[in-house]
C-alpha cells in the first residue's frame, strides 16, 4: 500500500486513525533517552501530529476515555487519599499542596504577564507538572466554555520538561550538597547494588544465644526480617518463642545494606543448600481490614500475635521491607511466611479475600461509573453565584475517592484489582489523549506562531520554581532529610521517572514512603486547583 493510500484510509476510517495513532504514541513513549521515556503521554504527541495533517477519530471517544481514566485514579488513590490529611503523612501533604500551589500561581502570574488564554496557561500546568488527571480536568472544564483545544497544545510544550527539570534536580541536587548526602548514606550504609535478598546466616554470636529471635535486636533493623529457622531438616516460619541457638541457621530478607549488618550482629552467611516450602507457608495477602488501617506494623506485631512474619509489602506497585515504624494502609499487599493455620488466622484479621487479588465487580465498575457521571452533571448551589457543576472529571473522581477509601458501600465494592484498574486506567488514558491531541493539532502551528518561545519559557518556570522553593522549606521548615525531601517532592510532582531516578542511586524505603504519602493529596489537588485556574484568568 502506497503512502497516499495509506493516508486516504486513516482519512476515510477514523477507527483506523485512532488505534493507529495509539500504536504509534506508544512506541514513540516506548523510546528510552538516558533512561527518560515518554511513556503513554506519547500519544498526544502522536495525536497533535495526526492532527495537524487532518486525520480524526471516532466522536465519544475522548469523553469516554476522560470518565475511565479519571475513576480509575480516584479508585486508586481514595483509600490513602484521606488518610494522608489525617495522620503522619499531614507533613508530605503539606510539602504537595506547597509545590502544586506554587505552581498554579506560577502559571497564572505567567498567563497575565503572557496575556496567555485560559486554556493554554492551564495545559502548561498540567504539563510542567507532568499530570493528565489535571489535564483531563482542564479540557473537560474548557469545553464548558467552548473550547479546549489549546489545553492539549499548552500541554505537549511543557510536558517534555516537567519530566526531564524533575529527575535532573533530584540527580544534580545530592552531588551538589553532597556532605548531606554522605551523612545519610553513613547512617543507612545504602549502596548503589542494594536491593532484597534471601541469606542464610549461621548463629555464632554467643551474646545471643538463649535470647528470642522476636526481641532481639535485629528486629530494629530498617528493611531486615528474620522469617524461617532450620528444624527437623528444613526451613520453617520463625514462632514468637524461638531462640537462638548455637550453629543454628536462619533464613534473612531484606536489603543488602540491612542484611549485612544483620548477618555481623548474628554471626556468619551459610553456605549451605536448603530447601524451603515456599509455597505452602508464604501467602500473598491483602489488607481491608479498618481496624488495622493506619496502625504501625510494630503495634499490629503479626509474629507476637499471629505467628506469622509480613517480609514485604507491595504498595502503589512498588515493594520494600517493612519495619516496626511503617504504616499500614487500605489495600497494602502483604508477603507473609508462617504456618499455614497461623497464615488463615492472620488472612482473616487483616480481611483477606481472595476475590480482592483477581476478581473485578464489573457491576460495581459500572454502577459507579453511571452515579460518578450523574454527580458530575448535578449543579452545586454558591452563594450569591451561579450554580457549577463538578462535570466529567471532577463527579467520576468524588465518587470514586469516596468507594475507594471506604471500600464498600451497599452494593458498590470501592476496589479494582491492581492489574484490571491499571489496563482500565491506561486505555481511558490514551483514548483522552489520542482525542485531545488530534483536535489540539490543527491549531498547534498557529498558536506557537502567536504566542513564540515564551511558552517553553513559562513551561520551564511552573516545572522549576516549585522545585527550587520547596527543597528548603521541606528540610529546614519540615525538618526533612534529604530523602524525605526528595521523595516527598517527586511525590508532589506525581513524578514516577524521578522517583526511579532515587531508587537507581539508593535503595532505601525512606524515598518510596515519601512519595506514597505525598502522590495522592497532589494527584487530587492539581486536578481542583487546573479547574481554580480556569477561572481565574478567563
Amino acid at each position: 500500500m502506497s503512502l497516499a493510500a495509506l493516508h486516504q484510509l486513516l482519512l476515510s476510517q477514523p477507527l483506523i486513525a485512532l488505534f493507529a495513532i495509539i500504536a504509534t504514541g506508544l512506541l514513540l513513549g516506548n523510546v528510552k533517552i538516558k533512561g527518560i521515556n515518554l511513556g503513554s503521554s506519547g500519544v498526544l504527541f502522536s495525536a497533535l501530529l495526526a492532527g495537524h495533517f487532518g486525520y480524526s477519530i471516532p466522536a465519544g471517544i475522548g469523553t469516554l476515555g476522560l470518565v475511565l481514566f479519571v475513576y480509575c485514579v480516584g479508585i486508586g488513590a481514595g483509600d490513602r487519599f484521606f488518610a494522608s490529611l489525617a495522620r503522619e503523612g499531614a507533613t508530605l501533604a503539606k510539602l504537595a499542596l506547597l509545590i502544586v500551589a506554587l505552581g498554579g500561581l506560577v502559571a497564572w502570574g505567567g498567563a497575565k504577564l503572557l496575556d496567555l488564554p485560559p486554556g493554554l496557561a492551564t495545559g502548561l500546568f498540567a504539563g510542567a507538572l507532568t499530570s493528565t488527571p489535571a489535564l483531563a480536568a482542564a479540557t473537560e472544564g474548557m469545553e464548558a466554555l467552548g473550547g479546549s483545544d489549546a489545553v492539549s497544545i499548552g500541554y505537549g510544550i511543557a510536558y517534555p520538561f516537567g519530566v526531564i527539570g524533575v529527575v535532573l534536580f533530584v540527580q544534580l541536587l545530592p552531588r551538589i550538597l553532597k556532605p548531606d548526602l554522605d551523612s545519610i548514606k553513613d547512617k543507612t550504609a545504602e549502596d548503589s547494588n542494594n536491593r532484597v535478598e534471601n541469606v542464610l546466616v549461621e548463629v555464632t554470636n554467643p551474646n545471643l544465644f538463649g535470647k528470642k529471635i522476636s526481641e532481639s535486636g535485629v528486629t530494629n533493623f530498617n528493611a531486615c526480617q528474620i522469617c524461617r529457622i532450620f528444624l527437623d531438616d528444613r526451613l520453617v516460619p520463625l514462632q514468637y518463642d524461638d531462640t537462638f541457638e548455637k550453629s543454628q541457621i536462619l533464613l534473612l530478607v531484606g536489603r543488602s545494606n540491612e542484611i549485612s549488618i544483620a548477618v555481623d550482629l548474628i554471626g556468619q552467611r551459610s553456605d549451605r543448600n536448603l530447601l524451603r516450602d515456599i509455597e505452602n507457608e508464604r501467602q500473598d495477602l491483602i489488607v481491608t481490614s479498618t481496624g488495622f488501617i493506619g496502625q504501625k506494623m510494630g503495634d499490629m506485631a503479626p509474629l507476637r500475635n499471629y505467628g506469622v512474619v509480613v517480609s514485604r509489602i507491595t504498595r502503589l506497585g512498588l515493594t520494600f521491607v517493612p519495619n516496626a515504624e511503617t504504616i499500614i494502609e487500605r489495600y497494602d499487599r502483604f508477603t507473609c511466611v508462617g504456618r499455614m493455620d497461623d497464615l488463615k488466622k492472620f488472612s482473616t484479621a487483616i480481611g483477606h479475600r481472595s476475590s480482592v487479588v483477581d476478581a473485578t465487580d464489573l457491576l460495581s465498575l459500572s454502577a459507579g461509573l453511571t452515579l460518578g457521571i450523574i454527580v458530575g452533571l448535578l449543579p452545586i448551589g454558591l452563594p450569591g453565584g451561579e450554580p457549577v457543576t463538578l462535570g466529567l472529571a471532577g463527579g467520576p473522581l468524588f465518587v470514586a475517592l469516596i468507594l475507594g477509601h471506604f471500600g464498600k458501600v451497599g452494593r458498590l465494592v470501592g476496589h479494582i484489582p491492581r492489574p484490571t484498574r491499571l489496563l482500565l486506567q491506561e486505555l481511558g488514558l490514551v483514548f483522552f489523549l489520542a482525542n485531545a491531541g488530534v483536535r489540539g493539532g490543527g491549531s498547534m502551528v498557529a498558536t506557537l506562531q502567536e504566542h513564540g518561545f515564551a511558552l517553553f519559557g513559562l513551561g520551564i518556570c511552573i516545572s522549576t520554581l516549585p522545585l527550587i522553593v520547596a527543597w528548603p522549606i521541606a528540610t529546614k521548615f519540615f525538618k526533612m532529610n534529604m530523602l524525605q525531601a526528595l521523595g516527598g517532592i517527586c511525590g508532589g510532582m506525581t513524578s514516577t521517572p524521578a522517583l526511579g531516578a532515587i531508587t537507581a542511586k539508593t535503595d532505601s524505603q525512606v524515598p518510596i514512603i515519601s512519595y506514597v504519602s505525598a502522590y495522592p493529596i497532589a494527584l487530587i489537588v492539581m486536578i481542583i486547583i487546573s479547574k481554580v485556574l480556569i477561572k481565574l484568568i478567563t
